[in-house]
């Protein structure tokens, strides 16, 4: 089978992309819904991180022959799915090359290993899976994806392991949540560049109406504060995206009054609008009518079924 078409995304910026793989149905989800957000001639690097079972297995002394065959185990595995997740690109025409990290050599942690992976091939996308386990996103044993946010210098697409993209499909609905910071402007120009003739793009602002006891502005006037900041937002995104192809849409929606907050509102909007993609910048700015949208992207890394896309803030 040859390499997936690439009709109408011919602006797509991701040329050099580092792929996190392990043994995880999750990782491999990932692999299957990156090739299809690629262009054809991406160069695409598959990198898989054994720990250390030191580290692995603290409370469980390893010595001689038992620590030998833990880590030749820890390799192993790794390499394995070096080698699942380049058979899945190959038979889609991808040229893939392939790193494995021994943290027993290089010491570190695989949130350290990726990143530095990503910085040092020049990456300009790391892809990683999700594991939701009890509200936690995992990789391997840690809370990976969330802290890469944080490290990595270039944008991250999370896939959580129960999504299962089109076997043939780029996304063909894009949801951008906007906040009016210039880290949420440069993910709305990101999400423009995904864009083709058969994608929709929606562009939302999150009222936050939910009230808490360290809010010490009264909350209908921290409304009005909102919704004028979320109006002079989205007018700014529609003349962002004037000319954009495909269908463009713009959505002013809240928070519920009690038990809720902005990702909930983000990942519920997302959910019925049946995106299968979202875009958020890492970093946004807080005055009396902007929410965080650093933390934001963090709480709805951790809730969302759908794959999400976190972009920095280039200075």
């Amino acid at each position: 089978m040859g390499a997936p078409s690439q009709a109408g995304n011919a602006a797509i910026p991701f040329n050099r992309v580092v792929i996190g793989v392990d043994a995880s149905l999750a990782s491999l989800h990932a692999v299957n819904y990156a090739q299809h957000l690629l262009p054809a001639g991406a160069g695409i690097r598959l990198v898989s991180v054994a720990q250390n079972p030191r580290v692995l297995l603290p409370i469980t002394p390893l010595v001689g022959d038992e620590l030998s065959a833990a880590r030749a185990e820890l390799l192993r595995d790794a390499g394995d799915a070096l080698n699942q997740a380049k058979d899945v690109l190959s038979q889609q025409g991808r040229a893939v090359d392939t790193e494995l990290v021994d943290l027993s050599k290089q010491g570190g942690d695989v949130v350290h290993a990726l990143t530095k992976a990503a910085s040092a091939w020049h990456a300009d996308l790391l892809v990683v899976g999700a594991r939701q386990h009890h509200g936690l996103l995992r990789w391997v044993e840690g809370t990976v994806s969330e802290p890469l946010a944080h490290l990595a210098g270039c944008a991250i697409l999370v896939v959580p392991a129960q999504y299962e993209a089109s076997p043939l499909a780029a996304p063909r609905r894009i949801l951008c949540a906007i906040d009016g910071s210039k880290g949420a402007t440069q993910a709305l120009r990101q999400a423009a560049r995904l864009t083709s003739n058969q994608t929709d793009l929606r562009t939302i602002y999150v009222v936050d109406r939910a009230v808490r006891l360290t809010d010490f502005v009264p909350i209908h006037m921290l409304e009005e504060a909102f919704v004028d900041d979320g109006k002079l937002a989205l007018e700014n995104a529609r003349q962002l995206l004037a000319g954009t192809p495909g269908g463009i849409d713009t959505a002013m929606i809240s928070t519920e009054t009690v038990n809720d907050d902005i990702a909930h509102a983000i990942v519920r909007d997302a959910q019925q609008w049946h995106a299968d993609l979202m875009v958020l910048g890492m970093h946004g700015r807080r005055g009396i009518a902007r929410w965080l949208l650093g933390s934001v992207a963090s709480r709805v890394a951790h809730l969302t079924p759908v794959p999400l896309l976190l972009v920095p803030v280039k200075d």
